[in-house]
């Protein structure tokens, strides 16, 4: 009987070690599925991203776009910009109206001050977009 159970509780410790051994290779199969697994969820997260920044650069360039049109717009029609009345009136002396006006007849008309005030009044039409 002694014999019977020595036979016994090797078969059950052969048995203990082989089902350990397969639960280590069990967990390593895990493991590296797991691995698999992580990799090909990054990968489809790294696409989604992708095609969210895709999105926004369309739309930043469409608003690029609109933008440049505005601009364009702003410049074929400009606001309406005004020059002060007491440049208008000195211009009027020196026979300059409304309209653009040619740079070589302003500084002409502006002869008589002095730099600083050349610069403002060139300046205030310059805003006013009414030197050509």
């Amino acid at each position: 009987m002694e014999k019977e159970e020595k036979e016994l509780t090797e078969r059950l410790e052969a048995a203990a070690a082989l089902l350990e051994s397969t639960l280590g290779r069990l967990e390593e199969r895990q493991g590296a599925l797991t691995g698999e697994v992580e990799r090909i969820t990054a990968t489809v997260e790294q696409g989604r991203r992708e095609g969210e920044l895709a999105e926004k650069l369309a739309a930043a360039e469409r608003k690029l776009a609109e933008l440049k049109a505005g601009a364009a717009q702003s410049v074929l029609n400009p606001l309406r910009r005004t020059v002060p009345a007491a440049t208008t009136e000195m211009l009027a002396k020196h026979g300059i109206g409304d309209g653009p006006v040619d740079v070589r007849t302003l500084d002409a008309a502006l002869s008589g001050l002095s730099l600083e005030q050349r610069i403002a009044v060139k300046s205030q039409l310059l805003r006013a977009g009414a030197i050509a």
